[in-house]
């Protein structure tokens, strides 16, 4: 099994870190094709990963063939390993970042970014603490964002704390937004997301592109 590549995610990665936060780690590993193919490693090359490797250090990986699947369909956590700050990364990892462009499709981005969305508003409307409240909160609002910024744009900023939003979730962090004031203002961006949606529906997944890449990792890695 071999990694190619490491990402730093969540807070830290957002700039809205506190002392405490965690070290958040997102990698993408390939599993030998020979493992693969075979009737014991057919089972499980498409696990996803998770370690914590030290009190403040949760990690995850996904292999590349499942990695790739899932940005597909644009699912937010994995189109932001793609863009994150890197810790290490290999010459086929860097190949790996370069397809960003290729794997996200306009009507993936609004569904995934929205449903994404939709349920951090869950988790922070069912939510009895107050700080993972914030937090639940600060990503409902990250989230929209970032969905409006892809459509618009062609990428998104993870450090969204140099954004125009940031100061809005470092309140939302610190707790001064009551749970209407932020619902208001997140229904806002999502209709700013489906504006970005409209004036950029077509775009598609090149799976092409995507599928030649994975045939010479697999190649490379026999």
């Amino acid at each position: 099994m071999q990694q190619i590549l490491k990402v730093l995610v969540g807070s830290r990665a957002h700039g809205l870190s506190v002392p405490n936060s965690d070290y958040d780690y997102r990698g993408v590993y390939v599993v030998p094709t020979a493992q693969i193919l075979s009737l014991r490693g057919s089972q499980n090359h498409f696990d996803v990963g998770k370690t914590e490797s030290a009190e403040n250090i949760d990690e995850a990986s996904w292999e590349i063939g499942h990695f790739l699947e899932l940005a597909t369909k644009c699912n937010p956590t994995i189109l932001e390993t793609f863009l994150a700050p890197v810790e290490n990364i290999t010459e086929e990892g860097m190949e790996l970042r370069a397809l960003f462009s290729s794997v996200w499709n306009s009507r993936g981005v609004r569904d995934a970014f929205c449903g994404f969305a939709h349920s951090q508003q869950k988790r922070m409307l069912e939510g009895d603490i107050p700080e993972r409240q914030n937090k639940f909160a600060a990503a409902y609002l990250r989230t929209i964002f970032q969905g409006y910024d892809l459509l618009s744009t062609g990428k998104f900023v993870v450090r969204v704390s140099d954004s125009e939003i940031g100061e809005t979730l470092r309140s939302i962090r610190a707790g001064t937004l009551s749970m209407g004031e932020i619902i208001d203002l997140c229904e806002k961006w999502k209709q700013k997301l489906e504006q970005a949606y409209d004036r950029n529906p077509n775009k598609q997944t090149n799976l092409d592109t995507v599928n030649q890449y994975l045939l010479e990792i697999r190649k490379k890695n026999l």
